[in-house]
C-alpha cells in the first residue's frame, strides 16, 4: 500500500506546528511514523502553501472590529478550494493508491482526486461551534462556510474514521452520511512507550497508598475542569484522605491563595529530553490523572497515562467515554456530577488498594490493547486495504 499523506501543516517539521494544534500534528507525525514502521509507503503532501492572506487579514478586522465577532481564514471557501488544487496538482504526479488526511476536513473539501479519499479525525467541526470556547462567538459567515465545507469533505470521502463514537455519530446524524463508511478508531498517546508489564507492577509498587496523587495536565485551567480537580483536592483532604494535586501546564486561575497540596508546574517543554524526563516522572507518581474537562474530543493525555498504569478520572463529554472506560482504565461523571461522587470513587479505591492495583493494571491493558500507535495504524490499515482490494 502506497499512500498520499495530505496535511496544511508540515507532518515532519516539529519546529512548523501551530501551538494550538501541537496534539493534532503530533497525533499526524505518530500516524505517518507508525505506517513507515508497518511498511506502508508514504508520499508526503504538505505544508501548503497560504494565499489570500490580504482578503483574509481585511476581513478578521471588519469582523473583530466592527461586529465583535471571532472569523478565522480556515473556514474560508476560498482558502479550501485553493488548497484542493495544490493537493490535486500533487495527487496527479503520485502513484499512490489512497489519500489520507490526518486533520480536519479543510484540507481535502473540495478535493478532486482518483484515489479514494481518506480522512482521519477526532470531530466534526460543526459539533465544535459553542463547545469549545474559542468557538463559542463565530460569525455567521464562518459557522455557514463550516457546515457547507464539512459536508462537501464527508460526502467526497470514501472513508471516514473518527476516533469516538460521539464523533463518529455526530457526523451520520448531521450530515445523513452513510454509516458503512465511518469506522470508529481511536488514536494513541502521543508519547514514547516501550513499558512492559513487569515495568508497570515496578511503577505500582514504588507507589505508597498515602498521600493520594492526583496529577492534572492542560493549558487551559477553566476549560479542562481545574476549578472541579481543586475542589476534590480539597475535600479528599477534608474527610481524612491525604490527598495531592499536581498541576501541569497552566497557571491556575483561583481568587484565594492555593494550599500546601497544590503544586504548580507551569509548563514543561516536552521537545527536550528533561522535559520528558520530567513528565513520565510525574506521570509515573500519580495515582489518577483527573481531567474534568468541560468539553474536549479524544484528549491524547489519557492514553498517556494508562501506559504508565494511571487510571483516568474525566468528565463524560464529547468522545471521552470511548477512551475511558469505566472500571477499566478510570471513571467518567456526569457535567453536573457533584464533588463528593468523585471524592468518594477516589476514597473508596484508595482505602481498598488492591482495587486500585486492579484498577492500574486494567488500565495499562486498556494502552496495550486499544489506545496505542501501533493498534490504532493497523485498525486504520485494515479499513483502508479494503478500498483497493
Amino acid at each position: 500500500m502506497k499512500l498520499a499523506y495530505v496535511t496544511e501543516y508540515n507532518v515532519l517539521d516539529k519546529t512548523s506546528w501551530s501551538r494550538n494544534h501541537q496534539g493534532l500534528c503530533a497525533a499526524g507525525n505518530y500516524i505517518a511514523h507508525q505506517l513507515t514502521q508497518q511498511n506502508v509507503s508514504i508520499d508526503y503532501i504538505g505544508a501548503l502553501a497560504k494565499k489570500y492572506q490580504i482578503i483574509t487579514r481585511a476581513k478578521w478586522s471588519i469582523y473583530r472590529n466592527i461586529y465583535k465577532k471571532d472569523y478565522y481564514r480556515s473556514y474560508e471557501p476560498i482558502i479550501s478550494k485553493n488548497y484542493a488544487r495544490q493537493i490535486e496538482q500533487k495527487l496527479k504526479q503520485s502513484n499512490a493508491s489512497i489519500a489520507l488526511c490526518p486533520e480536519n476536513i479543510v484540507p481535502i473539501a473540495y478535493v478532486e482526486c482518483k484515489q479514494p479519499l481518506v480522512l482521519w479525525t477526532d470531530a466534526t467541526l460543526s459539533s465544535l461551534i459553542k463547545f469549545y470556547r474559542h468557538m463559542e462567538n463565530l460569525c455567521d459567515e464562518n459557522i455557514k462556510n463550516i457546515y457547507k465545507m464539512e459536508a462537501s469533505a464527508l460526502h467526497r470521502c470514501d472513508l471516514i474514521m473518527y476516533t469516538s463514537e460521539w464523533a463518529a455519530q455526530t457526523a451520520i446524524k448531521t450530515y445523513g452520511i452513510d454509516s458503512c463508511k465511518v469506522k470508529v478508531i481511536p488514536w494513541g498517546a502521543n508519547i514514547e512507550c516501550n513499558r512492559t508489564l513487569d515495568d508497570i507492577h515496578t511503577i505500582i509498587k514504588a507507589k505508597k497508598p498515602s498521600p493520594c496523587k492526583l496529577l492534572f495536565i492542560g493549558v487551559d485551567w477553566v476549560r479542562k475542569g481545574g476549578d472541579t480537580a481543586l475542589k476534590v483536592v480539597k475535600e479528599l483532604n477534608e474527610n481524612g484522605l491525604k490527598t495531592e494535586l499536581i498541576v501541569v501546564g497552566c497557571k491556575p486561575k483561583v481568587k484565594e491563595p492555593l494550599p500546601d497540596t497544590v503544586k504548580v508546574i507551569e509548563f514543561i517543554d516536552k521537545s527536550k529530553p528533561q522535559g520528558i524526563e520530567q513528565l513520565n516522572q510525574l506521570f509515573a507518581e500519580a495515582h489518577f490523572l483527573i481531567l474534568p474537562t468541560q468539553a474536549d474530543c479524544t484528549p491524547h493525555v489519557f492514553a498517556e497515562a494508562n501506559s504508565f498504569g494511571v487510571p483516568g478520572i474525566a468528565t463524560n463529554v464529547g468522545g471521552i467515554s470511548t477512551i475511558i472506560q469505566d472500571n477499566l482504565n478510570g471513571k467518567t461523571f456526569s457535567l453536573l456530577a457533584n464533588i463528593s461522587e468523585y471524592c468518594e470513587y477516589v476514597h473508596s479505591l484508595m482505602t481498598n488498594y488492591d482495587n486500585y492495583i486492579e484498577l492500574a493494571l486494567s488500565s495499562f491493558e486498556q494502552y496495550q490493547t486499544r489506545l496505542n500507535w501501533k493498534v490504532a495504524v493497523e485498525g486504520a490499515k485494515h479499513v483502508m486495504s479494503e478500498l483497493v482490494s
